[in-house]
């Protein structure tokens, strides 16, 4: 009898390292397979952007990457009621500032239209920060509110055209990491940084409006002048946050664009867990 228990006893031992070290072989393929998916994903995406990017500037190279543009100034009637009725509350009817809102004189059409066109104003608390939300004004009262303002007196960039087509997706990626990702994210997720401040997600913003981001450096983003960023690397960019927006994913579920740190936890908990549970499950009938 003894001599059974004993044998049951190895049988068993034996099945349960079989599947345990299984497992955990496995397990780790599966990790390597899913740490290394955006790398490799990048590796062979990169290429064949490169050469789609090559052949576009070939035939867009005689469109400049941005065209800053004045709204009509025909528009400036409209806009100074528009901004009387919503805006002089806070920035006065000159748009001066108060002690609730900051001067807006002199910041160029494109600072104006982002923070209009986004919906982050008008903003109901102004000791919060901005957040991006459903837009009061249409397209042509936003340009209207923008040409009034920037008539009051001259500096500031006019509103950007990018053009995207002539754009290089790689070397947005690199300016991007470099410049952009400490606060947003590689993937530009955004993320929290201080003091109840936060990047704001950058999914959902269109090219008009990361140019004039990066232009004029909104809330606590810092400004990229031409001395900083030339109009070509902020087209490339615009190009690489447009593709993050709706980027390929070859290896199947997202999971969220988070990166590596994600894919190997799914990876431990789901295949190294599933493995381990079957190994339990085999080493069990093996000793029935």
């Amino acid at each position: 009898m003894k001599a059974s228990l004993r044998g049951m006893k190895s049988s068993r031992a034996k099945a349960f390292g079989i599947s345990v070290l299984l497992s955990s072989a496995v397990g780790c393929a599966g990790m390597l397979a899913f740490g290394g998916g955006s790398s490799a994903a990048q590796s062979n995406f990169q290429p064949s952007l490169v050469k789609e990017t090559k052949s576009v500037t070939f035939t867009q190279s005689n469109k400049p990457p941005i065209v800053y543009r004045k709204p009509p100034s025909s528009l400036i009637p409209e806009g100074r009621t528009l901004f009387i009725e919503n805006c002089s509350t806070c920035h006065g009817v000159d748009a001066v500032g108060s002690s609730r809102a900051p001067n807006l004189q002199g910041l160029g059409a494109a600072t104006i239209d982002f923070w209009v066109y986004t919906g982050r104003m008008p903003l109901a608390d102004p000791t919060v920060q901005a957040i991006q939300k459903p837009r009061k004004f249409n397209r042509q009262q936003t340009l209207a509110i923008a040409a009034y303002v920037s008539s009051l007196a001259p500096g500031g960039p006019g509103i950007p055209s990018v053009n995207v087509a002539g754009a290089n997706i790689s070397q947005g990626e690199s300016l991007f990491s470099t410049n952009c990702a400490a606060c947003h994210t590689i993937t530009g997720v955004g993320d929290a940084l201080a003091n109840n401040v936060y990047a704001p997600s950058l999914y959902g913003v269109g090219a008009t409006q990361i140019a004039e981001a990066m232009r004029t450096g909104p809330g606590n983003m810092p400004r990229f002048g031409n001395g900083t960023l030339s109009n070509a690397q902020v087209a490339d960019v615009v190009k690489y946050v447009l593709y993050l927006q709706k980027p390929q994913d070859p290896g199947g579920l997202s999971l969220g664009h988070v990166g590596p740190v994600t894919e190997g936890f799914v990876g431990i908990l789901i295949g190294l867990g599933g493995l381990m549970l079957f190994g339990y499950w085999v080493g069990g009938r093996a000793t029935r």
